[in-house]
């Protein structure tokens, strides 16, 4: 608890509230202190609720009060049963109802003042159902509904846009780079624009740009159009096959059936969606609209702790207890009655499990055929977009499954030779490696008689020089023939640069005096060129003198106009105001009492009248009620003690009567019979 009042007295003493207490202080508030602190604690929750306490009623303080927690889903400790107490408490200003109400606001105040703000606009006006008959009121109230939506959805925005990054100082920079940007495009546009005048036919050539920007745009959307009708065709073309599909379905169903048969499934057919349509549905149907309704229940309720679970998994444990007692009771009372039929009515409870199982099982199977179906039309119009046919169906398939069989055999023959080859060509390898072995075996036994006459390595040098002279003839052919188509290309290529000395020397004389005519127009365009840039800074400069001065200008007159129409604005209500104060002091003057009925100060001096004399008929009321409380308190326990007793008696001599009975005693005609 002191860890409690710690907390409330830290929040307290920071902004906004700027109280200033300490434990002592704070401990030491009276009552009346403690309503108007929790008050302004809620007026800064709530702006509305910014009230003097003492200028209001203590129900109505509470009330008040009360209805803001509800709204906020404040949840009092302790059980359902001491609400009471926290209402008495709350009116009372008791400490241990305050201090949590305290600290349970201040532990979350920004949290509470969305949920606050946003019950203004959510918490609809309940309407009653005879006043929606009307059109009007009807329209009025959808109106109303609709615009509860719309409000939901611009706040949903307006979080997402807090909570997505973007600050206004990077939307404002954002802003001032695409204007500059639009800025220097205008001036890119202005030069080209200066440019293309100088050409000839500018018009013209702008025109035809146009022509083909306009026919590029239509060629675009053509394209568009031409995607859009491909992707009707497909969707069409799927929509035919199933169709195609479902004939063909029904067609073999028809071939081999008789019209009994048929009568017989469509029988069969209309009892199973009977029985969806008036047992299976509905009953699933009722069990979703219960569990949606305790959703809702549950959403509604304020958030519970571990302890709210704990108490309500006892209270369930319970209530169970309870039934299972009573069921017990029950079988004991009426199990010699209902002998006879326990059996009838566990077959007829199992049956019913078994056609509610095997229904489940016959729409399971259908959704299942549904979606196999699905699927082998997605795989159809695959194999149709890879390979560009159509899946073959009915005779085409088993011709083409007659020529796969023919190619099987033709297969199986290739197979046959491919196999014959890879033994003779394994058969070659093996003669291939001995005839190596057979050759290496040779060379060695050379070798050997080499070494023994001692010319070891006669066999591979002469190998070698034969190789050796055999490359050296066909390099000295290269050789010579590439010498030969050397000395040709020379010769060429000298004829060729006389001709091109002889016919560039002229044009070289007129170039170089191109040159120097360059050379000059280069230096006189730098001279234009540096004249033209001062010439156009200063220029620049100038019009963005004037542009801020007429921005100045704009900015000034738009600010004169707006106080000039607030200046009217204040006149006419003003003058309006006047014309109510003079028409309200002839009303009050004048000596015509039916006149002076109709002002507005006699019609609130009557209100206040009346309003007072109904808080005092109230207030009589109250103490009427207070004083007679203890008394009929009294009385209803007596009562309820009553109920009880006579409860007992009746359960007392039910027993007995069970125990003593033999029959049972039937009524009929004013007779008495005695059934065993």
């Amino acid at each position: 608890m002191s860890d409690q009042i710690k907390s409330i007295v830290e929040k307290l003493n920071k902004e906004p509230f700027k109280k200033n207490y300490n434990l002592i202080t704070f401990d030491s508030l009276e009552s009346m202190q403690l309503l108007q602190l929790l008050n302004d604690v809620l007026g800064e929750i709530d702006p509305k609720h910014v009230v003097d306490i003492r200028e209001e009623m203590p129900e109505q303080t509470a009330k008040r009060m009360l209805s803001l927690l509800g709204i906020l889903k404040y949840k009092p400790p302790g059980s359902i049963t001491d609400l009471s107490t926290f209402r008495q408490g709350l009116v009372i200003g008791s400490k241990p109802v305050i201090h949590p109400v305290l600290h349970w606001l201040l532990q979350r105040t920004n949290e509470l003042k969305k949920r606050a703000y946003l019950a203004r606009f959510l918490i609809k006006l309940e309407v009653p159902a005879e006043f929606l008959q009307d059109d009007t009121m009807a329209d009025t109230n959808k109106q109303y509904e609709d615009l509860i939506e719309a409000f939901k959805n611009l706040h949903k925005e307006c979080e997402q846009l807090k909570t997505s990054g973007f600050s206004t100082a990077e939307i404002r920079r954002d802003i001032t780079a695409m204007e500059e940007e639009k800025d220097q495009l205008i001036k890119r546009v202005e030069r080209l624009k200066k440019r293309v005048e100088t050409v000839q036919n500018h018009q013209r050539m702008l025109e035809i740009a146009r022509q083909l920007r306009v026919e590029k745009e239509r060629e675009e959307s053509l394209a568009q159009q031409k995607q859009e009708q491909k992707n009707q065709l497909f969707h069409a073309e799927q929509r035919l096959q199933r169709v195609q599909l479902q004939l063909k379905d029904m067609q073999h169903a028809v071939v081999d059936s008789k019209p009994e048969s048929l009568m017989k499934r469509l029988e069969e057919e209309i009892k199973f969606n009977s029985y969806l349509s008036s047992e299976k549905f509905p009953r699933e149907l009722e069990t979703k609209k219960q569990s949606l309704y305790f959703l809702q229940k549950v959403v509604s309720e304020p958030a519970m702790g571990q302890s709210d679970l704990s108490e309500l998994e006892t209270k369930i444990n319970e209530v169970n207890a309870q039934i299972n007692q009573l069921i017990e009771k029950r079988m004991m009372k009426y199990e010699p009655i209902d002998s006879k039929f326990s059996m009838y009515r566990q077959q007829a409870s199992i049956i019913s499990r078994k056609k509610e199982v095997k229904a489940e099982e016959l729409q399971a199977a259908k959704e299942e055929m549904s979606n196999m179906e699905r699927q082998m039309l997605q795989k159809a119009n695959q194999a149709r977009e890879l390979d560009g046919t159509e899946v073959l169906k009915g005779d085409e398939f088993k011709r083409y499954v007659n020529k796969l069989r023919s190619k099987n055999t033709f297969y199986k023959k290739k197979r046959v030779e491919i196999a014959e080859i890879t033994a003779e060509y394994g058969i070659l390898q093996r003669t291939e490696e001995l005839l190596k072995q057979r050759h290496e075996a040779i060379q060695q036994q050379l070798q050997a008689i080499e070494d023994k006459k001692g010319i070891s390595g006669y066999s591979y040098t002469q190998e070698e020089l034969e190789r050796v002279s055999a490359a050296k003839s066909e390099m000295d052919e290269m050789k010579g023939r590439t010498l030969d188509n050397m000395s040709e290309m020379v010769k060429k290529l000298n004829a060729m640069v006389a001709d091109k000395k002889s016919s560039l020397a002229p044009i070289i004389k007129e170039l170089r005096q191109l040159r120097q005519n360059c050379q000059e127009l280069t230096q006189e365009c730098d001279e234009k060129k540096v004249q033209y840039d001062s010439c156009a800074a200063g220029l620049e400069s100038n019009r963005s003198t004037l542009e801020q001065e007429v921005k100045g200008l704009r900015e000034e007159c738009i600010q004169e106009e707006s106080c000039y129409h607030h200046t009217n604005c204040m006149k006419k209500n003003l003058e309006i105001q006047l014309q109510r104060a003079k028409d309200e002091m002839k009303t009050y003057v004048s000596p015509d009492p039916q006149d002076r009925r109709k002002a507005i100060r006699e019609q609130y001096t009557r209100m206040i009248l009346e309003q007072e004399n109904l808080g005092k008929k109230l207030r009589e009321k109250q103490k009427a009620v207070r004083e007679s409380h203890g008394p009929n308190m009294k009385q209803a326990k007596m009562w309820q003690d009553f109920e009880q007793l006579m409860e007992c008696k009746r359960e007392c001599f039910l027993k007995q009567q069970n125990q003593t009975s033999v029959g049972q005693v039937i009524q009929e005609g004013g007779e008495d019979r005695l059934v065993l």
